[in-house]
């Protein structure tokens, strides 16, 4: 990476190089900021990664840092983004919905709260698909997010504005949620590190809720190292989360490799409808682990072809329970002149929310009325737990593994408008994400390579998943990875 302020450069390589940077003096806090907001300046208009940006408050708390206000701590001067869904009490948490448009919220979400208290400044908070329904961002209220590599082509989502300003160097690091792949999908489709906790390692507090047995907050990075540091701050109990997990997590050495390392391939991930080049890259990322000495095994998951239809009977059915409060009346856009109190609902709600936030409601409601509870909720929940299951005897039982390898995406970005007339195709780009959420498992989307398509290159992602609060382990096997193949010092050639 390589800032540019007033044509002076900045020679950092990552999050901890621009940190320390700042810290010995080399460079201050304030140079940094306006770096990446001329970066900002220069090509936000065109990818539109951000959806509002704070530059004056970045600058007057840049200029506290270097004041010394925040020396010491692990982030001092760090410039970050947070994505949409996660209230603050700068700006409007709009979730890049017009039923949110105007939202202002009275406090800020505990995981954000984390950044800026270990020194972190926020540049502003970036697009996504609406509520984070979506794969695509190409179902935000206020425009869609274009992929650095190629601006024809989708960044992913729901956290595609993360993903693309990180990706485009447009923010050190930033924050993102993951309910069925919305950090590790588009952390592949732009070419960067996407990082989802296990559920409960990272305060949800402040998080808009999409499907709250799911969501989790995690970050997107350049290297492994910076990951590793953005969790060790977000991360730990939270008294005003009552599903996060004792106990805080403390930095730790990603540099040491795993002894003994055993690597699980599960059979069910191959699959005909992989593109070439992602079959390719996996390929290659078992190859990376066999040559620094890893046990290759194959595991089975043998539920894996149910974690689609399960995923969308308990996201939507908790998506439609969550969105019940954007009436007009509780929360949300309320709609003018209405002819009753009904009306005042439906007219509201009918105008705020967009298509693909309707049909999940629709899906989820239905799943959850009357005749169909035990035929669609209730039996999703018990699949979703033999799909649980799965993962534990793969990690526990037997021939267990410390960690399963497969893709994070079936194929590369795709082009704009390609899926948007077919909801199911959209669905299926989360095949490899969602089991991990339902699983409760902690995961990470890895750059795996690339592929040539109409003269472009586009990004490729492995994934790697491991047991429930085994993040570190799962950043040190990460690790391993990174150091072998350098993908992560590739960048887009941001041709906008």
């Amino acid at each position: 990476m390589r800032l540019e302020c007033d044509g002076m450069a900045l020679g950092c390589n990552s999050l901890i190089e621009l940190r320390d940077a700042i810290a010995t003096g080399k460079v201050s806090a304030v140079d940094a900021v306006r770096a990446y907001l001329d970066r900002i300046e220069r090509y936000n208009k065109k990818l539109f990664a951000f959806r509002e940006v704070y530059a004056d408050s970045a600058l007057a708390r840049a200029r506290q840092v270097d004041a010394g206000e925040s020396r010491g701590r692990a982030l001092a001067g760090v410039p970050v983004a947070i994505k949409d869904c996660m209230c603050s009490t700068e700006g409007t948490t709009a979730c890049s919905s017009r039923m949110l448009a105007n939202y202002r919220s009275p406090f800020t979400a505990t995981a954000v709260q984390k950044l800026i208290d270990a020194g972190a400044i926020v540049l502003g908070r970036t697009n996504m698909d609406e509520f984070a329904m979506g794969s695509s961002t190409e179902h935000s209220a206020f425009g869609r997010t274009l992929n650095p590599w190629n601006t024809d082509c989708v960044p992913g989502g729901s956290s595609g504005g993360s993903a693309a300003a990180v990706a485009a160097d447009l923010c050190a690091a930033a924050l993102g949620s993951d309910t069925g792949g919305s950090i590790r999908q588009p952390a592949a489709l732009c070419g960067v590190i996407g990082l989802k906790p296990t559920y409960g390692r990272v305060s949800r507090y402040g998080l808009v809720a999409f499907a709250s047995s799911l969501d989790q907050i995690g970050p997107f990075a350049r290297t492994i190292p910076d990951a590793a540091l953005m969790l060790s701050v977000i991360a730990g109990h939270d008294p005003l989360d009552s599903t996060s997990a004792p106990g805080n997590m403390d930095a730790f050495d990603v540099e040491q490799p795993v002894q003994n390392l055993r690597i699980g391939i599960p059979a069910q991930y191959r699959s005909d409808a992989n593109h070439p080049a992602v079959s390719a890259a996996w390929d290659e990322a078992i190859a990376v682990y066999q040559d620094a000495g890893a046990k290759i095994v194959e595991v089975e998951l043998p539920h894996t072809e149910y974690g689609i239809p399960v995923y969308y009977i308990v996201a939507t059915a908790e998506a439609s329970s969550n969105l019940a409060r954007y009436d007009g009346v509780h929360y949300g856009h309320r709609a003018q002149n209405p002819a009753d109190l009904i009306d005042l609902y439906c007219k509201s709600r009918s105008e705020g929310f967009g298509d693909e936030v309707k049909r999940r409601i629709m899906l989820g409601t239905y799943a959850l009325s009357s005749g169909y509870y035990d035929a669609y909720y209730n039996r999703a929940l018990k699949v979703r737990r033999l799909i649980k299951q799965d993962f534990d005897n793969a990690f526990f039982q037997g021939r267990g593994c410390d960690a399963i390898l497969c893709p994070s995406t079936p194929g590369p970005a795709f082009k704009f408008g390609e899926k948007m007339d077919d909801p199911l195709a959209m669905y299926l780009n989360d095949v490899y994400t969602v089991n991990s959420n339902l699983a409760g498992n902690a995961s990470i989307s890895l750059p795996g390579g690339f592929v040539e398509i109409d003269g472009k290159r586009l990004p490729l992602g492995v994934q790697l998943i491991c047991p429930a609060f085994e993040e570190a382990k799962l950043l040190r096997i990460a690790r391993m990875h990174e150091k072998a193949t350098g993908y992560t010092q590739h960048r887009p050639p941001l041709d906008v």
